[in-house]
This record gives structure tokens, sequence and C-alpha cells, in this order.
């Protein structure tokens, strides 16, 4: 397992929102990860609290909140880089920091703040046949993943000199080789310019139609507008809020898009529901 940089201290809380029930899955839908009662305390800070979480197949989930807030710690559980010290983290049916990474590795997968943190081979193709043979997976497996998020990059390219947003790709598609049903990302693009940032959308709307669950943290509420199904706000280790994107986002300027800043009432998120509308 490779570790993310541990969470600063936590902010005030700006916003409290009640959850709505529409945004818990059906009952009968098979949940990817479930969180219940959630702590975790760390060098004497109380990083999360009482945190509850479920994720089903195909949902696109946005972590927000102030530096601090917990959306990295949360991540962490997730990918059993963190011990909990209260409550119960299950991802695809096991306890992950239980959970060998030989094994957990089929059931999710993170790409830290950092791609460069994921990659330490020389060389595109040396990080490829590592993460096949990390996966399990046929020879090849990773290398086809990277020819199609990353046309044109040859075997020999030492990942340092790739663009950051090369290097996030290449770091997806490490993370992908495996199939993860659970794919976490933490801060996606930054420092992604806007072809890059279009590009991972694209690819992360296709892996949700793919019935792949995506849980991002994110500061970009851009990106949570384009994207994600649903907002849960974190705050001093707390889920404030936990709803659909276009309910919770509205709710508070400090989250919401340009689109809806300019135009409110209406609850349009994205330049694209606006032609939409319009047409």
């Amino acid at each position: 397992a490779r570790a993310v940089p541990p969470p600063r201290a936590a902010s005030r809380p700006l916003l409290r929102l009640r959850r709505r029930r529409d945004a818990v899955p059906a009952e009968d839908t098979p949940l990817v990860a479930e969180v219940r009662g959630l702590g975790v305390r760390r060098d004497g800070v109380q990083a999360l609290r009482g945190v509850e979480l479920t994720v089903a197949p195909g949902e696109t989930i946005a972590l927000m909140g102030r530096n601090g807030a917990g959306k990295s710690t949360l991540l962490g559980s997730l990918v059993g880089l963190v011990q909990p010290t209260a409550g119960q983290v299950r991802v695809g049916g096991a306890t992950p920091h239980r959970t060998s990474p030989r094994e957990l590795v089929r059931r999710v997968g993170l790409v830290p703040q950092e791609p460069r943190d994921l990659l330490y081979a020389d060389t595109v193709a040396a990080e490829c046949a590592a993460a096949d043979q990390d996966a399990q997976a046929a020879p090849g497996a990773c290398r086809a993943l990277v020819s199609e998020l990353l046309p044109g990059v040859s075997d020999a390219t030492h990942p340092r000199d790739l663009s950051e947003g090369q290097r996030l790709a290449l770091a997806l598609a490490v993370v992908l080789t495996a199939r993860p049903p659970l794919l976490l990302l933490d801060e996606p693009t930054r420092g992604l310019d806007y072809g890059a940032k279009a590009r991972l959308v694209a690819e992360l709307r296709a892996l949700a139609a793919a019935g792949h669950a995506i849980v991002l943290a994110t500061h970009d509420v851009e990106l949570a507008a384009e994207l994600v199904h649903r907002v849960v706000l974190l705050a001093e280790g707390e889920v404030i809020a936990d709803g659909p994107t276009a309910e919770v986002v509205v709710s508070s300027p400090s989250y919401a898009p340009q689109v809806t800043k300019i135009l409110a009432p209406q609850r349009w998120l994205t330049v694209a529901q606006v032609r939409e509308a319009l047409a």
C-alpha cells in the first residue's frame, strides 16, 4: 500500500443540512462500501467522528469541505491506510485495514493527491508490468489502459517526464488494472489544464456507466457540478450534508459553481444545463 499525506486540523462547520431520503440507495441495492459510526483519532486530533456513508455501484460521490475537514482520512479508511478508532468500514464485504493488499486491490483503488506517490518505476513499461503483477492481471492489461488514456506515450518514458495530467492518467491506469468496483480519487483535478480535466471527466463518466462506484475528495465545485450524483459535505470530521449535488451545492455559496451564483435562484449547475434549458 502507498500512503497518502495525513489530514490537517479540522475547521469550523459553516452549513447544517439534513440528508434527503432520495439520496439513500434502495434497500435491495448491493453496496460497494458501507461506513457506520466511523471515528478516527490521529496525533491527538479527532479527524473523523460518527461518519455514516453508503456507496452503491455506478454512484459518483464528491467529498467536499475545507482543508482538514476529514476528506483524505475518510478515503484512507476506505482503502485500509487508516485504522478506525470507532465504528466500522466495509468495502466489498471486507474490512479494509484487516485485508491484505493483494485481496483489497480487487475491491478498491486509490489515486492519491500526488499521482507520483503511486509511481516508483523508471519507465511507463515497468509501471505497467508491476501493475499487472500486483493485480494478477493478464500481461499487457495495464498497458492497454495506458494506450486508451495516454495515446502516443512510449514504453520508455519516465513517469517524472510526464505532465501532471499524464501522471494522473498513468496512476489511474495502474489502479484500474485490477478493475476495482470502488475507485477513490484525492483532489484529482489539481494542476490539470482544461483539456486534461475534460478527458478525466469523460473517463470517470464511462467508468460509472460501466458500474464502478467513484468517490472523490475535491475542492473543485465545477467538477462536482459536472460529474457527481451526490455531494457529502464534511466539517470538523463530521458529515454535515449528504444529498443530491444540486441540493447541497445550491444551499451554500461556498460550494456553488459559477453558473449557480450568476443565475440563482435557478437550480442550474453547468453551462450545458443552461444550454439545454434554453434550446
